[in-house]
């Protein structure tokens, strides 16, 4: 059974950094695409960024410059190095295991989420 566990959230002020983690068991990893996902209250789920397996990378225009998505095949684990941060990140920050492919949607299918880190970014 997948288990996908992100940590790394936390309060940040504007203009400021963090790196959220994304530790993946009980797949085969290194052949799995990954993705970021953000929902901010009372808003829809919404692509941040995705890595495939051989570290091709997909951003979100809002965070195209700013997040950097990147992957450890050995630790099993995604990263989302988030720089500049702004209050509109402000959101629950999801990741997602994708077997085939990550969607701006989410896993295109048989994919597992996580339960969330939180993201917070005053002004």
């Amino acid at each position: 059974q997948v288990q996908v566990v992100e940590s790394g959230g936390g309060l940040v002020q504007a203009g400021g950094s963090l790196r959220l983690s994304c530790a993946v068991s009980g797949s085969d990893f290194s052949l799995n695409a990954m993705g970021w996902y953000r929902q901010a209250s009372r808003k829809e789920r919404e692509f941040v960024a995705a890595i495939t397996r051989t570290s091709s990378t997909n951003y979100d225009d809002s965070v195209k410059g700013r997040f950097t998505i990147s992957r450890d095949n050995i630790k099993k684990m995604v990263f989302l190095q988030m720089d500049r941060l702004t209050p509109e990140d402000t959101g629950v920050y999801y990741c997602a295991s994708c077997p085939y492919m990550c969607t701006i949607y989410g896993p295109s299918e048989y994919g597992t989420w996580g339960q969330g880190t939180q993201v917070t970014v005053s002004s």
